[in-house]
């Protein structure tokens, strides 16, 4: 792997011109592919096997045109102090307004409070009005949502208090690009700061904008013909950023490194590419397995974010094993400080300077039990709150009370209960039955007997008469633990409702459906966290050699995790700090936040295990004794480390500034993550266990020896075979 990567290195390095060229051509046709392909369809939400999926897509059946899964704006009117909503100017006004929506753009229907049992509070001051629409949640066009807009606005210019509830008004999540701009920015300081030159810091920022639009370009072109929505590419950017970053980082770090101790440009790429290149195709492949294996969770929006991720990190390792090595070529010892350049050749002893990193190896290697125990222990405390974990899928509760989303919610509450924020659907299938109306009426009589159940409205049948759907109102809100019961409740009765009555009962709704995607989210962590975790761990052994090094890299890994989510529960569950950052409102856990914190985290704290302990492997296999090797492997990448982590943490808080709840989660829990594994985990924990496992940690029983390949990672082989003649071209290096 090592030779390969190293003459690889060496030919991209001598035929620049031709790589970079090569690089632009495909950029270009991706961007051409791109612009002509098709609009890419939205694939929706949707969640296989789930009982509340399976009611939704027998709704779409059963009442063709009634767009089950279209968005839905609740209209909240409350009256002026001291008056009654059914006051009859004060009703004027409210059917006006429910007037002027129902033949809008996109709407199907627009119900009258007044002509809807229940819609009226029972102290006459408050009244909702529900306004369907043909469009999914985030699909709504400008148009109706205007008119949505001004037909409140209109109500509150006739005295009336009126808000907007539902998810009519969700916009499609934007692509972060102000919080993509402040991670490149601060990417620029850190990378600048790390490198002391211009050139240097600017050439992993490059290359990564080329992967991320290459690959951005392809999910774009290929969108329509794999069903890949707008969507899809979110994660895709994010991390194809962050690991373009850091391939080019560890790459161009290697190749100073290189050129200081003297040796000539091009070896000192080849060279760079050998070593720093075979761990970046391996700690790309770490990633490629953690996104790839979303695909077990059986959420297919999962599966294709994963899956478009993966295809980006690939593109960020090719670029970084040819087209780095090409525009060092351009670069050429401009990628070194200037006061190095003017030594002479340009070479310091860089070798045996003491550092900060060797500094900070030194003193774990003196004491490594101490220093391990009390890593251990300061991850576990902080892991501790996540036993509380509580998963969910916050709604308008959680957003801010600047939001007329929040306003609704709260009015809805004072008015009616907080269960009418979280309505269960009830879908009775009566097919076959002898007496549908009857069965119908018995399920409704069921339903409305179960504790927990305020209201049950009567059952609605489609034309054909052979379903009919009924919505159950809960005394508790759509984000507590009661609701989640109830639900179980009520399909616990489902069988025994079949056997008396012939009826299929299913139940379904936004609330329940949020239910079943937590729990099939929690069902699906563990089995992913074992392949993910179980392939990487084959994959480090044959990285590494080692059978304890791997496994001591999961379990660190696993601690990191358990932290970062601790804090999240502290924050954002249990309100610690929360003033701190803007959280408003505490509540469950987000249920996809275990899952990306996995997949994503995993893969980028893979790559610091790979990175960092790769040179200190190398520098055992040189003949380094175990606590020198860590000493030596510290204090060639400890920095460079250090810098990627803090480009990584710059990126992932930019996200917390947001003012969409999931985001800012989603922005503390990775950062939290990324800042454990690295300087905890990756930095403290794993140099006191080498030091305490000593020549141990490299132990590779001899038959597992004789079955894996020898990948070479370390570039032992390099160091044997005679360097290539530098070709006549590396004098124009110095020029672009």
């Amino acid at each position: 792997m090592a030779t390969f990567l190293y003459r690889l290195g060496r030919w991209a390095f001598a035929r620049r011109r031709l790589v970079a060229l090569l690089w632009v051509a495909v950029l270009a046709v991706g961007g051409v592919l791109a612009a002509k392909a098709p609009a890419a369809p939205d694939d929706g939400f949707s969640m296989p096997g789930t009982e509340a999926q399976k009611a939704f897509d027998l709704m779409n059946e059963r009442f063709p045109g009634g767009h089950a899964d279209g968005a839905s704006a609740r209209l909240v009117f409350v009256a002026p102090s001291g008056q009654k909503i059914t006051a009859a100017p004060n009703q004027q006004t409210v059917e006006k307004t429910v007037a002027e929506l129902a033949h809008g753009e996109q709407v199907t229907s627009a119900v009258d409070p007044f002509k809807m049992p229940g819609a009226v509070s029972k102290d006459g001051t408050t009244a909702y009005a529900t306004v369907s629409y043909s469009a999914k949640a985030g699909e709504v066009s400008k148009t109706a949502t205007d008119a949505l807009q001004q037909a409140a606005q209109h109500g509150r210019d006739a005295g009336l208090k009126v808000e907007i509830g539902g998810n009519a008004l969700m916009a499609k999540p934007d692509a972060g690009g102000s919080s993509e701009a402040i991670g490149m920015a601060l990417s620029a300081v850190v990378l600048v700061i790390t490198f002391g030159s211009l050139v240097a810091a600017g050439l992993p920022l490059l290359t990564a904008v080329i992967g991320v639009g290459l690959g951005m370009s392809l999910i774009t072109a290929l969108g329509s013909t794999l069903g890949l929505s707008s969507t899809t590419g979110t994660l895709a950017m994010m991390l194809g950023l962050a690991v373009g970053i850091d391939y080019a980082l560890f790459i161009v770090s290697r190749y100073r490194a290189e050129l200081a101790e003297g040796r000539t440009q091009q070896e000192a790429a080849g060279r760079a590419i050998g070593t720093a290149g075979s761990a970046v195709v391996f700690a790309g492949l770490t990633v490629v397995i953690a996104l790839a294996g979303l695909s077990v969770v059986g959420i297919p929006m999962l599966a294709k974010m994963g899956m478009a991720a993966a295809g980006t990190v690939v593109i960020a390792v090719l670029v970084a094993l040819t087209l780095v090595p090409a525009l060092l070529g351009f670069i050429g010892r401009r990628a070194l400080p200037r006061k190095v350049r003017k030594a002479q050749g340009g070479a310091q002893p860089t070798g045996a300077k003491e550092n900060g990193g060797s500094r900070w190896a030194r003193f774990i290697v003196r004491r490594p039990l101490a220093v391990l125990l009390l890593g251990v222990v300061g991850l576990g405390v902080l892991a501790a709150p996540a036993l509380d974990l509580r998963l969910g899928l916050p709604g308008d509760e959680a957003k801010p009370t600047s939001t007329t989303q929040r306003r609704a919610y709260d009015l809805l509450s004072e008015g009616f209960g907080p269960g009418f924020n979280g309505p269960l659907t009830v879908l009775v299938d009566v097919k076959g039955t002898a007496d549908p109306k009857a069965a119908a009426g018995e399920v409704a009589k069921s339903v409305s007997a179960v504790p927990g159940v305020v209201t049950v409205t009567p059952p609605m049948f489609n034309k054909a008469g052979d379903t009919a759907l009924l919505n159950a109102i809960p005394a508790t809100g759509p984000a507590e633990t009661a609701t989640k019961d109830l639900v179980h409740t009520i399909r616990g009765q489902a069988a025994g409702l079949k056997a008396s009555t012939g009826a299929t009962v299913l139940v379904s709704g936004t609330t329940a459906m949020n239910i079943d995607v937590s729990q099939k989210l929690s069902d699906a962590m563990l089995p992913y966290l074992a392949v993910v975790v179980g392939l990487a761990v084959l994959l480090l052994l044959v990285v590494f050699r080692s059978v304890l090094v791997p496994l001591k890299a999961a379990l660190g890994f696993l601690l990191s995790v358990a932290a970062a989510l601790g804090a999240v529960v502290a924050v954002f569950q249990w309100g610690w700090l929360a003033d701190l950052i803007g959280v408003e409102q505490t509540g469950p856990v987000m249920s996809m936040m275990p899952i990306f914190m996995i997949g994503v985290v995993f893969g980028l704290a893979m790559d610091y295990e790979v990175f960092l302990v790769t040179r200190i492997r190398e520098a055992f296999v040189h003949g380094e004794q175990p606590g020198e090797a860590i000493v030596t492997g510290f204090r060639h990448n400890a920095r460079v480390v250090t810098a990627a982590a803090f480009i990584m943490i710059a990126v992932f808080a930019g996200f917390i500034g947001m003012s969409e709840p999931m985001i800012k989660m989603m922005g503390l829990g990775l950062a939290a993550a990324v800042a454990f594994d690295a300087f905890v985990v990756r930095m403290t924990i794993v140099p006191a266990v080498l030091a305490l496992l000593g020549r141990r940690a490299w132990w590779l029983p001899r038959w597992l020896d004789r079955l894996i390949p020898d990948v070479d990672v370390e570039g032992s082989k390099l160091h044997t075979a005679a360097p290539e003649p530098a070709p006549v071209e590396e004098k124009e290096s110095v020029t672009v």
